[in-house]
Formats: C-alpha cells, structure tokens, sequence
C-alpha cells in the first residue's frame, strides 16, 4: 500500500505535529509512504523521516508531473492550501484526493476546487463536531457522506513522558494555554477569566503571544508571562503548567491537539462547554467543562486546592488517551476502512 502526503512535517501548528503522527502510525502499519514537501523542507525533519523508512520527493510545483510513482496514487493533504492549488493537477494524473480540514468552516481555495473540480474523494473528520459543521457546507459541492471518514487525529504517545506537576497546598500555582498566534484562539476576555481564579498564589504562562495577541488580549497582568511562538518546547512548556485553561476567541475547536498534549503529559484541562472539547473531555471525570467564565475560573481554583482532585483528573485523563483516544489500532482501523473505500490494498501489516 503507497500514499503520498503533499506536505511536510513542521513544528508550528497542528496539522504539521499532526502530519509527523500521522506517518509514523502509517509506517507503523507497513505502508508506503512518500512526501512532497511545498515548496521546500527542513533537513532535520527529512533525516527523522528517512529513518522511518519515507521518500522525499524534491520537486517544485512544476513538476508534479515527474515525481516517479505519483500518478495514480492516492494523495493527502492536511489542512494545506498549497495541496489545493495543485489538487486539479493530482486528479489529472489519476490520484484519488483525500483531504483533511482542520477547521469547522471551508476555506475559499477549498470552495473554489470543489466548485470547478467537484468533492475529494475522502474527507477526514477529526470529531464528531467537525463533522457536523462541515457536512453542510460541503453538500453544495456534491459531496457524498459515504465519502467522509470520522478518524481522531493520530498521536504517538511514546514521543510523551507522563510527568504530572506536583502542586503543595499554598503554593504557586500555574496555569496556561499554548495556541499560534491567530487571534480567533485568543479570547479578549482571557484575563478576567483568569483574574477570576480565587487562587492567591497563580501565575499565567502563555506560549504562543505575539503583538496580535497583546493588542487583543490587552496588557498582561504582573502575574502573567507571555512567551513568543516556540519560545520553548511544547513538552517543556507542559512540565511547568499545573492546570491548562484554553479560551478561545471566535475558533471553535474541532480535536484539539493541545489537549492531547496536555493529557498526555499529565495536565489537567478546563475548557469551554463547547466544539470537540465535549468529546475530548468528560465533565468532572477526565477534565471540567465550564458554560461560563465564571464556571471556568470556579473549576480552575478546584484544581488548585485539591491536589488529590487534580491527580485523579491526570490519571484518568491520561488512561482515556492511551486506551481510547490515542490507541494506534484504532486510529489506524479509521485508515485502513479509508484506504479500502478507495481501492487500496491492505498491507501485510493490516
């Protein structure tokens, strides 16, 4: 079994984490798989590549046609406008496309192929959610639902140590999110919120601010320290954090790969009522969900007075992630009923 991935893996932004996962469970599996970087890549993230056994294929827009092998091939592309640009070019050369949004809404390059060249052949869907607000925006183009595909994104949990933070009665306690810069994942009202916490001794820790988000969220109060995008790693980022407390601003998240992270690392979460959160997180089992700012500052200040409410919330977190959420035989099975809608051979592996 081959697919090619037109893209490749970055760290910034979760469709390029999620790419890397994604062809580590593929190669898990016993397939094939070849990348076509666009329009250039990082020599570091094609040596870890090569070393699972991937194809990279160096080549400039213009020559998609030359890459040996592609025709005919199955494509995915996750999230990547540049895949859709050149997905008429894919589909002439006979390549089954096969896209995964990211988002809850259709961006204009994805309108615009499906208008002129009609759906992709398989839609994957990260939740339940997603598919929800996306299926009808898709229906004017055709689509088909038999073609869409709910697969959680792919997460390789070996790549996590689960090392929750310990937090002693009266200590600092720090709380925080991790999101790109784009303000729609940033809440104007993020302070407040957390200025709510009735926890004397918190501190905020962002990674991910820059001025867009400083002009937005206004500025930081003492206790709070804004880090840049990739200021550190996103694995040390959650060694430091007791509690993550993501609030939005107009994004409404489909699978967030921040709470995979954060469960995976052993940081509870308390986020919004609201998007894939609902079936990321079960209320007061694995997380809390909160229908107001004031029930997420309420949930937050728990977390920071009951260590031993705080650790069960870990370890049960963490327990839904390897056994449910992130279990590669799942995720894969989600690929393989894909792949075989489309025509593909299984692989030995399968």
């Amino acid at each position: 079994m081959k697919v090619f991935l037109v893209g490749y893996p970055g760290e910034m932004g979760g469709a390029n984490t999620e790419a890397w996962h994604t062809i580590k469970l593929w190669r898990r599996f016993g397939v094939d798989v070849h990348l076509i970087p666009t329009w250039g890549r990082d020599e570091r993230w094609q040596t870890r590549l090569d070393a699972l056994g991937c194809t990279t294929h160096l080549v400039t827009a213009g020559e998609l046609e030359s890459v040996p092998g592609l025709a005919g091939t199955p494509v995915v592309g996750m999230c990547n406008s540049e895949f859709m640009l050149q997905a008429p070019r894919l589909r002439a050369l006979g390549c089954p496309i096969i896209w995964v949004n990211c988002m809850t809404f259709l961006f204009d390059h994805e309108k615009r192929f499906f208008a002129e060249h009609g759906p992709a052949d398989a839609m994957v869907f990260q939740s339940q959610f997603q598919r929800s607000q996306l299926e009808p925006q898709l229906s004017p183009y055709n689509y088909a639902p038999a073609t869409g595909h709910l697969i959680r994104g792919a997460f390789d949990l070996d790549e996590w140590e689960f090392r929750p933070r310990p937090h002693a009665k009266g200590e600092v306690f720090v709380v925080g999110r991790v999101a790109r810069p784009d303000q729609d994942k940033w809440s104007s009202n993020t302070w407040p919120i957390y200025g709510r916490i009735q926890y004397a001794h918190k501190r905020a820790l962002m990674l991910g601010m820059d001025e867009r988000t400083h002009q937005k969220l206004g500025t930081p109060p003492v206790w709070a320290d804004c880090l840049r995008p990739m200021a550190m790693p996103a694995r040390d980022y959650f060694r430091q954090l007791h509690c993550m407390l993501p609030v939005n601003g107009g994004a409404r998240e489909n699978w967030p790969r921040a709470g995979l992270e954060a469960m995976a690392a052993g940081v509870p979460i308390v986020a919004q009522n609201e998007w894939g959160w609902r079936e990321m997180i079960e209320h007061g089992v694995t997380g809390f969900l909160g229908d107001c700012d004031e029930e997420l500052a309420h949930f937050t200040a728990m977390l920071a007075y009951d260590e031993d409410l705080r650790s069960e919330i870990a370890q049960r977190a963490h327990r839904r992630l390897v056994e449910e959420m992130a279990h590669p035989e799942t995720i894969w099975a989600g690929w393989r009923r894909l792949f075989d809608s489309l025509g593909m051979v299984r692989s030995k592996a399968a």
